[in-house]
């Protein structure tokens, strides 16, 4: 196995790639993307089809609502940190890509996601977010494990009921009451929001990320429908202003912070929401399914190994769930990261170029210019042959076990940065790396402390991996058993 930082050789030269003609060539591009290859196949035939990993490419939506789809796609391990280096891009405007979604629908608001670490605003919410975190850091086990020990409580009568309990549904409620107890106390479904929240974030989130999605309607319907023009915002300004209600009042000691930083109450609370609701919720609809799925496929003897670690680190800790105990968790730990390097909850990162640059991958030196876009699918870094061998595009759960497993740490990117970096106010790496990270540990810890083993039948989503629990074994021993 290759590592990725050996040297590329010889003089820089052009970015291959084709945009082809003007509109038409971006539009069947587009349909290429969606429907007649998928996301993967997209990336994969031009990579083969230019020789080169450093490829021009169209990205998605296009026309008409992305001004100009043309963009330097860096598709290997060694070549897609470049998006990460802020000496190199400017993050302006560029979360969602080549469009970006009115800013009616963040109360006028450009949130921290959209802003380059340059602009004041940034630092400003990002310590608020970083603040938010070190201020709650006591709650998050407890309140993790009596969220989601209700949630496996209800799988467990639903298979009694039905044989049968889908996971995305009570997840997509279960995390939604967790992050807002965890980060302010509150559960949203305890106030005025109801249980109606879930069902007014995923559709405002489909309201920004819709250019990017196909719901499986057939193509004639979706193209004008969602990959063409805007869906107006005043059709979930109800919602928003619901879910805004809600941040106003449970948020208000973080919202305290904020002034003292130099924020607006009103702006820090849109970004809240925005953190909260698309960020971290948004994650969390995509990371228990896929952590899930993964570990589901991964059978009963992976099972029975996180069994033994689980509750051995447990039992050592007097019985109870610390944050020493998940730290001890290496095969844990590694179960987390290597589901976040098959499935990162964010494929694609974007950045405009500063000024020229040398880009290299493993087999060359590309130039591109000042201005240019350069984008990434993060997939095709993460499952890079070159640094992750024949099993790359495989589940190894132990793959970052061990020193020589964690020098692979380095290549792991979901959060917009090394998996072996820290976040900053200076950086575009997600705030909450570590709570991400943590809550995807202790979610392995529930399902083992109460289960020697289940099965689950894996399908896929809207945004997506879908679960089906079909059965599961009650702990036969341990602290699960009591």
């Amino acid at each position: 196995m290759a590592s990725a930082d050996q040297g590329s050789s010889g003089a820089p030269k052009p970015v291959p790639g084709s945009y082809g003609l003007p509109v038409i060539g971006a539009v069947r591009d587009r349909l290429d993307f969606y429907y007649f290859q998928g996301q993967d196949k997209y990336f994969e035939s031009r990579v083969e089809r230019y020789g080169s990993t450093v490829v021009r490419i169209n990205v998605p939506p296009g026309p008409f609502m992305a001004k100009d789809p043309r963009v330097v796609a860096v598709l290997d391990a060694k070549s897609f940190p470049v998006l990460f280096d802020m000496d190199k891009v400017e993050k302006k405007n560029l979360f969602t890509g080549t469009y970006m979604p009115s800013t009616s629908l963040t109360g006028g608001y450009r949130v921290c996601s959209y802003l380059d670490p340059s602009e004041p605003t940034h630092a400003k919410v990002k310590q608020m977010l970083f603040n938010l975190l070190l201020s709650r850091k006591d709650d998050v086990i407890p309140t993790f494990r009596s969220n989601f020990s209700a949630l496996l409580a209800t799988v467990e009568s639903e298979l009694a009921k039905a044989g049968k309990a889908e996971f995305n549904k009570l997840n997509d409620a279960t995390s939604f009451d967790f992050i807002g107890e965890a980060y302010f106390g509150v559960r949203p479904s305890s106030t005025d929001l109801g249980t109606g929240g879930p069902t007014k974030a995923a559709k405002w989130l489909i309201w920004q990320l819709h250019p990017l999605v196909t719901l499986g309607l057939p193509m004639i319907l979706e193209e004008p429908l969602l990959h063409t023009f805007h869906l107006p915002p005043f059709l979930v300004k109800g919602d928003y202003k619901a879910l805004y209600k809600y941040y106003s009042t449970a948020g208000k000691q973080a919202l305290d912070m904020a002034e003292g930083l130099g924020l607006s109450r009103e702006e820090a609370c849109h970004n809240l929401l925005f953190a909260t609701t698309f960020n971290s919720y948004g994650g969390l609809k995509v990371l228990f399914p896929g952590l899930l799925a993964n570990i589901a496929n991964g059978g009963e003897k992976l099972h029975q190994k996180l069994v033994a670690e689980i509750r051995g680190a447990v039992a050592e800790a007097g019985g109870k769930v610390t944050l020493g105990a998940v730290e001890k968790m290496e095969l844990t730990k590694s179960v987390v990261w290597e589901s976040l390097r098959l499935d990162p909850p964010v494929k694609f990162q974007y950045g405009h170029a500063k000024k020229d640059l040398e880009i290299a991958s493993h087999d060359g030196v590309f130039q591109v210019k000042k201005g240019e876009m350069l984008f990434g699918y993060q997939p095709c870094a993460t499952k890079d042959p070159r640094v992750f061998g024949a099993t790359a595009r495989e589940f190894v759960p132990d793959r970052f076990v061990g020193e020589e497993g964690s020098k692979l740490l380095q290549y792991v990117y979901w959060s917009n940065g090394r998996e072996t970096e820290s976040p900053s106010v200076g950086n575009k790496q997600c705030p909450g790396k570590n709570f991400v990270v943590l809550v995807g540990r202790l979610f392995v810890v529930e399902l083992f402390l109460r289960y020697d083993t289940f099965t689950a039948n894996v399908g896929t989503e809207l945004l997506g991996t879908g679960v089906v629990f079909t059965g599961v074994t009650k702990a036969t021993s341990g602290p699960g058993s009591e």
